[in-house]
């Protein structure tokens, strides 16, 4: 799941910002391309590892518990998802409704106020959060402690998820300052590239959203929260995820009585389908005056978690723009100076998600920039990588997986996502095998298959006198304010 699936409204404006890059002002020197001064040895051996598993059991009232035990250190993460609980159930009249609950879950219960709660983890060193996104399907509740305190932090996580009270002194609060939240990241190209983005690709689909807008928040009244959290917070298609100092059998222990009153509905599993396919390209501008740089994103639509092409995709992808060794880092920031920084990613969540490639860069070097970013994907149609750096984009993929593999709370966050897509036990062992099994033909077929220019998107955000000629010389262009309003077509 990606990071837009799991954000809150209160950190969407640092999470946007990471769409579009920071750039070189106008007549500043073009940054130095990287030197490599030495290369520490690389092994040609694909990484073979079998990795420990969470030990699994269930709740009496269907909750799945997945525990990583790890006894090195004297704390204990944990995830309680409640599957069915995110924006993508909102109301249809009512949405943003998923991202309100679980902002207001944590600010007070029937026996404790926010206060005692943020004093109580305070004193105890421990943090409790609850998040529900727009488009994803859970809400979270994460928490950590100290092992001397983990049945102090069960209490209130307890308490918190059973009892909330949606006060309306707190909500009236949360409101001031979250509409202040939602005015202001409409000033942020990179939420508003994002947003045009989602919208070209999924629509009326839940992917197809962003952000609240003002006057769902407005019309949110403590019954509403109240409705919201009573059918939608229940056990039945849960799971409750805990790595550190801890075992199954003391994770029950303490999870049975305290979830007893947590009651299973019998309710079918939540339901989750694809967006309309993407048929046709489509260039859109939105226009933000005296800008002076221009946030593009170029993308499309891909695949789910569980297709096959995943592997293939996802190295296609490390090639084009996986991070400062992707050609698009090389090629914008390294060779032309255009950016601080472009890249691209894969968002392949349980329906078909997207692929998208994206940078910002001065008004001035828009044309060059854009064109020559839609010149890297025809040569990853049209030309197969070459060996070395194919290799290279493999190994690298298999390097960063195996770094990870040190720590507890990734370990478990492999455990919840193989819950999550229904991935083979031992999915993860056979990860490095799966990456290195793909050829370069097979990193191209991808590139055909998915960058096909007859139905990719474009989106810029800028200056339109200085951006709008540009655009017009790819395609028609449908030109949007800053509130999502389209205003013209070029």
């Amino acid at each position: 799941m990606s990071a837009r699936h799991a954000a809150t409204p209160a950190i969407l404006i640092a999470l946007v910002t990471t769409i579009g890059y920071a750039q070189a002002p106008a007549g500043q020197e073009k940054p130095q391309a990287v030197v490599m001064k030495g290369k520490a040895p690389v092994s040609d051996t694909v990484l073979r590892v079998k990795l420990p598993r969470a030990q699994e059991a269930a709740l009496s009232n269907g909750l799945k518990v997945l525990v990583l035990e790890d006894h090195r250190a004297p704390q204990v993460t944990l995830q309680l998802i409640v599957r069915g609980a995110g924006g993508y159930y909102d109301p249809a009249d009512h949405l943003g409704l998923a991202q309100f609950a679980a902002a207001n879950l944590r600010e007070g219960t029937a026996t404790r106020s926010s206060a005692d709660i943020a004093e109580q983890l305070e004193r105890l060193s421990g943090t409790l959060t609850v998040t529900a996104s727009m488009t994803g399907e859970d809400a979270t509740i994460s928490a950590s402690a100290l092992t001397e305190n983990v049945d102090a932090v069960l209490d209130l996580m307890t308490d918190v998820l059973l009892n909330p009270q949606f006060a309306d002194a707190e909500l009236q609060r949360y409101k001031a300052q979250t509409r202040a939240q939602l005015l202001q990241q409409r000033a942020n190209p990179g939420f508003l590239a994002q947003e045009r983005f989602s919208a070209a690709i999924a629509g009326s689909h839940p992917d197809g959203r962003m952000a609240p807008a003002v006057d769902a928040l407005d019309k949110t009244t403590r019954e509403a929260l109240v409705a919201f959290h009573r059918d939608r917070y229940i056990p039945d298609h849960g799971v409750i995820a805990l790595a550190g100092d801890i075992s199954v059998a003391e994770a029950v222990k303490k999870l049975e009585p305290r979830l007893a009153a947590w009651k299973k509905r019998g309710t079918p599993e939540p339901r989750v389908a694809d967006p309309g396919a993407v048929t046709k390209p489509g260039i859109s501008l939105v226009a933000r005056p005296n800008s002076v740089q221009t946030t593009l994103i170029v993308g499309t639509q891909a695949i789910r978690r569980t297709d096959p092409d995943f592997y293939a995709l996802t190295v296609m992808n490390k090639v084009i723009g996986g991070g400062p060794t992707g050609r698009l880092f090389r090629h914008l920031r390294e060779e032309k100076g255009y950016t601080y920084g472009a890249g691209s990613n894969v968002d392949a969540p349980r329906w078909a998600g997207t692929w998208l490639a994206s940078t910002s860069v001065r008004n001035e070097v828009t044309e060059p920039a854009l064109m020559d970013l839609l010149d890297e994907i025809r040569q990853l149609r049209e030309v197969r990588v070459p060996a070395k750096e194919f290799a290279d984009a493999k190994r690298s993929l298999v390097a960063a997986f195996a770094l990870t593999l040190e720590s507890p709370q990734t370990l478990l966050q492999n455990s919840i996502t193989r819950w999550r897509y229904g991935l083979p036990a031992d999915y993860w062992d056979r990860y490095a095998d799966q990456i290195m099994a793909v050829t370069d033909a097979d990193a191209q077929a991808m590139a055909k298959k998915y960058l096909d220019p007859s139905r990719l998107q474009i989106v810029a955000v800028g200056n339109e006198e200085a951006v709008a000629r540009t655009l017009r010389k790819v395609g028609a262009v449908d030109v949007y304010d800053a509130d999502g309003k389209k205003v013209r077509v070029y």
